[in-house]
């Protein structure tokens, strides 16, 4: 029950920081990508906070034996660069220069009553959907 509790507040605080940092609109993040027009730094200002925080967060957190609320670390062992890394990396990125949303701002900005947001999270189900149903093909395909 601690880790339920944990989560939403975590997910509550950063979508808080989503809303007040102007980041659930995607008039924000499309400005950031218009660099030859009405370029918006301030995103940059926010992926550089984050990546500050995230920084000295880790520090004193992997310190400690084990996570608050869990046996273990669960860490990412896999370090290689690989097509699918790319390839979804790139998706990420062009979809995110399209509809101005990434799922962290898209998900906050649904209870701002726009259809914009929701459309986005459901097309963004579909792709996941969609991305796992051909991962899991080729991997058929491998096995034959």
């Amino acid at each position: 029950m601690l880790r339920l509790i944990s989560a939403a507040v975590i997910g509550l605080v950063f979508g808080l920081g989503i809303v007040i940092s102007g980041m659930a609109n995607p008039a924000k993040i499309l400005n950031f990508f218009d660099v030859f027009g009405s370029w918006d730094p301030s995103l940059l200002l926010v992926m550089g906070s984050a990546l500050t925080v995230t920084f000295i967060g880790y520090r004193f957190v992997l310190k400690r034996p084990a996570p608050a609320f869990d046996r273990a670390f669960h860490l990412p062992t896999k370090r290689d660069v690989d097509v699918p890394l790319v390839a979804g990396s790139a998706v990420f990125g062009i979809g995110w220069g399209i509809a101005g949303f990434c799922p962290g701002g898209a998900i906050p900005a649904i209870g701002s009553g726009h259809p914009g947001p929701v459309i986005f999270v459901i097309a963004m189900i579909g792709g996941i959907i969609g991305a796992n149903a051909l991962k899991a093909a080729f991997a058929r395909k491998a096995l034959a």
